[in-house]
């Protein structure tokens, strides 16, 4: 399972750095792809709960990583509007 971060610009033009415990985020997102901060951040829920799963599934245990990332997008994100655009830079 390789960890992979992603990186996501914001409309302001800052960048906020993220981190999956595996590589299914590929399957979610796509460098250069546009998404609502809306689409994000229900994209992303299914992403980690779905690498957390899997490390569940090889070593017994969920992992609180993911759903620490999980947690700091909701956070970050909660500032925007739901419609403002977010750009994968970086996966």
């Amino acid at each position: 399972m390789p960890e992979t971060p992603f990186t996501v610009e914001l409309p302001d033009g800052s960048v906020r750095d993220c981190y999956s415990p595996s590589s299914v985020v590929r399957e979610y997102f796509t460098r250069g792809e546009t998404l609502t901060v809306e689409e994000f951040v229900s994209k992303s829920r299914i992403a980690l709960n779905e690498a957390s799963s899997r490390v569940e599934a090889k070593f017994g245990f969920a992992c609180s990583g993911a759903m620490s990332s999980l947690a700091n997008i909701e956070r970050w994100s909660s500032a925007l509007e739901k419609g403002d655009l977010l750009k994968i830079t970086k996966i």
